[in-house]
């Protein structure tokens, strides 16, 4: 514990120097922006990020992208409350009784505890990054091809099974995404797979432009067939401090919300949108007064924001020491330390300390700003509300653009952006996530890699995979999660989850 402390302390050095402390500020009020804005979430801003992230030192980059990632878990509270209409996916469950809260004249009261109890989350959600990352590194640094095979195929499956929308459609992106990834010429042989004889598909589909087109111009493409309406908004705040009955009701579940948040946190594709279904479930569940739910509970607001903050917190461990991204968000920043040159994986931390340690050291520092970013700016940030739409989408698609073709310098890469952009565009009228197929895109090439590797090793022996016990085990789970839908309860349950997400 000694050792993790000191190498914290390290990571704060690294965090605190100028450069460093300017773009985890600025990543965590761009992260409460886009938290507040309806229709601009986190995964299509930081795909409209990441190429500019190609001209910044990797430590400052990381740094700025992992803020406006958990900053927008904070952020999408403000209008959930205000307005009951959710600025980030997983603020959704905090429209049920923070905007019965704000009806009733606590408004201030439900912003203060959405905030502290973030905060509270954030900070332990950190502090367990401290804790067991060497520890996870240490174990993925024993493991070899076969192992590693398995334990990506068990987080594809994961994904799979804690997608929104059908089991077969899931499957299907994941598919997509792992024969998009593999256009371009073979590593080995040097032959040309699925480029179809263009020459710009010779080194590959780039990440930024597949990351901008899916996310960033779908996005602004299903935000326009809206209607504009935002809701009626909740004009009076008042105090901004809970009462102290509030806080005695606030605090246990807070606790209880960042238990649940953490351990779904680290699963491939949970994240922080089934953290917070699950808390609000098990607050109501172990509430003396469940009918209190739905019109200004206050456990029903504490828990589930505990919940998603420490969730987006304890992402970030298999993300690094693992190299596997348990969200498409998380899949955007290994896109970014790609750009980088830098391999997600057990090696980053002995390789790259002051990425490793910066990168943690700067979440706790983050959620202190996010705190004084948050709740004195109340006023703010309900002034942005006002924009229309209509006035945004232009400067956000030319931004698109211009960031894809600030990379390569590339009229293809743009061109193909915006055809990603009509995919992603048809894929939420056939309500099929683009999660999948990001994760399998990223982790699509990592798996054949490993797959050749093992079976080179064993002299093209496949029983290789079955003699090893963990690659075996870690194969036959892959197998067996999604059977886990045919179970009546689980089955039910997600259904549930992802209805009220609709």
């Amino acid at each position: 514990m000694m050792a993790a402390l000191d190498s914290f302390a390290y990571g704060l050095g690294i965090a605190l120097q100028p450069g460093n402390l300017l773009f985890c500020f600025i990543g965590a009020l761009c992260g409460t922006l886009i938290g507040v804005l309806p229709g601009i979430g986190p995964v299509a801003t930081i795909a409209m990020l990441l190429p500019v992230t190609f001209y910044l030192p990797p430590v400052a980059a990381l740094i700025m992208l992992a803020g406006i990632y958990y900053g927008s878990q904070y952020g999408g509270s403000t209008t959930s409350i205000l307005m009951r209409v959710p600025g980030e996916t997983a603020s959704v469950v905090t429209c049920l009784d923070g905007y019965q809260m704000a009806l009733r004249g606590r408004a201030g009261s439900a912003l203060a505890i959405a905030a502290l109890g973030s905060f509270f989350a954030g900070i332990v959600g950190t502090m367990l990054n401290v804790l067991f990352g060497p520890q996870f590194a240490k174990i993925a640094l024993a493991f070899g091809s076969a192992e590693y095979f398995g334990l990506m195929l068990l987080g594809l499956s994961i994904s799979i099974v804690m997608s929104h929308g059908s089991m077969i459609g899931a499957i299907a992106m994941v598919g997509l995404g792992l024969v998009l990834g593999t256009i371009g010429r073979d590593i080995n042989t040097g032959f040309a797979r699925l480029t179809f004889g263009v020459p710009e598909l010779g080194d590959g589909i780039g990440f930024v432009p597949l990351a901008v087109g899916l996310f960033g111009i779908a996005e602004v493409m299903r935000n326009l067939e809206g209607d504009g309406a935002t809701g009626s908004m909740v004009r009076k705040v008042g105090r901004l401090w809970p009462s102290r009955d509030e806080a005695r009701r606030a605090a246990p579940a807070v606790l209880r919300g960042t238990m649940v948040g953490t351990l779904l946190g680290i699963l491939p594709g949970g994240g922080a949108i089934l953290a917070a279904f699950s808390s609000y479930g098990l607050e109501k569940r172990l509430s003396r007064h469940p009918e209190e739910f739905g019109h200004g509970a206050v456990e029903g607001l504490a828990g589930p924001e505990a919940a998603n903050n420490a969730a987006a917190q304890a992402s970030f461990i298999p993300l690094l020491t693992l190299g596997i991204p348990p969200n498409a968000v998380l899949a955007l920043l290994v896109g970014g330390m790609m750009i980088h040159g830098i391999a997600p994986g057990p090696t980053v931390m002995t390789e790259r300390p002051d990425l490793f340690w910066g990168l943690i050291a700067s979440m706790l520092i983050g959620n202190v700003m996010l705190v004084i970013i948050n709740l004195p700016l109340v006023g703010l940030w309900v002034q942005f509300l006002k924009v229309p739409y209509r006035l945004m989408f232009p400067a956000i698609f030319l931004f698109c653009c211009i960031g894809v073709y600030g990379v390569n310098g590339s009229v293809f890469e743009v061109m193909l952006a915006v055809g990603f952009g009509l995919l992603g565009y048809l894929f939420s009228k056939l309500n099929l996530e683009p999660a999948p197929l990001v994760l399998g895109f990223v982790l699509g090439p990592l798996i054949e890699e490993h797959l050749r590797r093992a079976l080179t090793l064993s002299d093209g022996d496949p029983t290789v995979f079955a003699t090893r016990p963990l690659a075996a085990s870690l194969i036959v789970l892959a197998l067996l999660v999604p059977c886990l839908v045919l179970l009546p309860r689980f089955g039910r349950s997600r259904n549930e989850i992802f209805q009220a997400e609709n």
